[in-house]
């Protein structure tokens, strides 16, 4: 059975410690996690093992009697011709003995004395695959299984054109959405290797990246022992209220990159919180929208803006300084599932919805600059190239990839491809090399295509000018000293 990839994301080359540290454990810290575990559990888990326990004795039993009463009715002579009786009894016709046709064969003590194995240990190639090389991207899925979910953690390099699984970490539920960020809390670090998971709970787990085989996350955000007391006071909240959290599922996370602790979550109880990390809490909550927030985003380069769509058909632009009163709101013939920024033109964002539309729309303006008929099914994947002006690339519920060319605001289709994964759930550009991306869906698991191999994609796209990237050390520096937005729109003007 295959496991649907419900989300994705990347991590840029360079950022990931080359090798990743391994959590030891001692008893008293693993009876601990088994505690909290089964206390997590609780009596769900009892009330359904003796449910499905007295399942099985309703509907197993009574198939185990009929086939014995069926074996009752079989006559003797029907057995008869089997000859059970003599069964373990056979003749000797003179073969070989099992012990004599191995008694030649020649046994080594190890693989070194063996001259017939030419590769006597892997352990060389298992270091090789667990160091980090700083030209490796990591690429980050969650993924449903049956019987559990976990965050797969692939290495990927464009150059050798390798493609991994690294290593994995089981989650606690659900996983719905994934930002990367590197907002570290303790004070003594400066930036870290961090995603942040949004899943069917009210809670927010970040992981550390460079560490692997752990068993929970470095800090939570949100908890669901306060459900019941958000619900009461939940209307009486103000954009600047005291609130502890979600009372439902995180569809959707955003890091500020300018502010690097703060978060924004969207969330299935049709609030957007935005999280203070450094202390762990709310800073305020946004409750412009009457449905499910299923996307987020703050501004590249602009600290204080930030959008969402919504379940509502609508998306709503905000100034985080004073959002009840500084906002703007736009409604769409369906419900929204993706919006994002477009980093090529600071003004302009883009919407996709559940009909198969794609907006773009400039922030000062209400009427969209187009309107796009991109698929039969739900947009589930909206992502413009890291570097290449115009290249847009959707996913969706109709199984289809789409490349196109929005250039001048006039879009082309430029390629489309059936990927055979099924409903596609995700997709993500790679911020290192353009013209990869990485695509999740129902099945056939996290699948990684560099676009530049379709001839119609290098005729229009290949000689169009690029985006400079600066390398991930000086961008975490230029966050950290935090330019202003000014600065960030003449640069990537330039």
């Amino acid at each position: 059975m295959s496991c649907p990839v419900t989300c994705a994301a990347w991590v840029r080359c360079g950022v990931a410690k080359e090798t990743p540290d391994k959590v030891q454990l001692c008893e008293e810290e693993l009876n601990r996690l088994i505690e909290e575990a089964q206390d997590r559990l609780g009596d769900g888990a009892d009330g359904s093992d003796e449910g499905q326990m007295a399942y099985d004795m309703n509907v197993a039993l009574p198939g185990r009697a009929k086939s014995s009463h069926k074996n009752e009715d079989l006559s003797d002579d029907e057995l008869d011709e089997y000859d059970l009786e003599n069964y373990d009894e056979e003749e000797y016709r003179g073969d070989i003995k099992l012990g004599d046709s191995l008694a030649a064969l020649a046994v080594y003590g190890s693989n070194d004395h063996d001259p017939y194995i030419t590769l006597k240990t892997t352990d060389q190639y298992e270091q090789e695959d667990f160091l980090i090389k700083p030209s490796d991207n990591l690429v980050l899925c969650g993924r449903a299984d049956k019987d559990y979910c976990s965050l797969e953690v692939h290495v990927y390099n464009h150059e050798e054109n390798s493609f991994y699984v690294h290593h994995d970490i089981i989650l606690p539920a659900y996983p719905l959405s994934l930002e990367w960020l590197n907002f570290d809390p303790s004070p003594d670090s400066a930036v870290g290797n961090y995603v942040a998971v949004g899943n069917m709970t009210p809670v927010i787990d970040i992981w550390d990246l460079d560490i692997v085989e752990s068993l929970e996350p470095v800090f939570s955000l949100g908890g669901q022992k306060e459900k019941k007391k958000k619900k009461k006071g939940k209307k009486s909240l103000s954009s600047e209220g005291t609130v502890k959290g979600h009372t439902d599922a995180v569809l959707d996370l955003s890091w500020n990159k300018q502010s690097r602790n703060v978060l924004a979550s969207a969330s299935a109880d049709s609030t957007v919180i935005l999280w203070d990390m450094s202390v762990g809490k709310p800073a305020a909550s946004l409750m412009l929208h009457t449905d499910k927030v299923q996307t987020v985003q703050f501004h590249p380069f602009e600290t204080q803006t930030l959008i969402s769509g919504s379940y509502d058909k609508s998306a709503v632009l905000y100034d985080c300084r004073n959002p009840q009163d500084n906002h703007r709101m736009w409604r769409f013939s369906g419900q929204v599932e993706r919006v994002t920024w477009n980093h090529f033109s600071p003004c302009n964002f883009l919407a996709s919805t559940e009909d198969g539309f794609v907006y773009c729309l400039d922030a000062r303006s209400d009427k969209p600059l187009f309107t796009l008929k991109a698929h039969d099914e739900e947009v589930s994947g909206l992502q413009l190239s890291s570097q290449i002006k115009g290249c847009l690339v959707t996913s969706s519920a109709d199984k289809y990839v789409k490349i196109w060319d929005i250039l001048g605001d006039r879009p082309s289709l430029i390629h489309s491809r059936n990927m055979k994964m099924g409903v596609l759930f995700c997709a993500a550009c790679c911020p290192d090399f353009p013209f990869v991306f990485a695509f999740g869906g129902e099945r056939e698991g996290l699948r990684v295509w560099d676009i530049s191999k379709i001839s119609a994609v290098n005729e229009v796209f290949g000689n169009r000018e690029r985006l400079v990237l600066a390398s991930a050390n000086s961008v975490a520096c230029s966050s950290m000293a935090g330019s202003s937005s000014n600065d960030s729109e003449t640069a990537m003007e330039s």
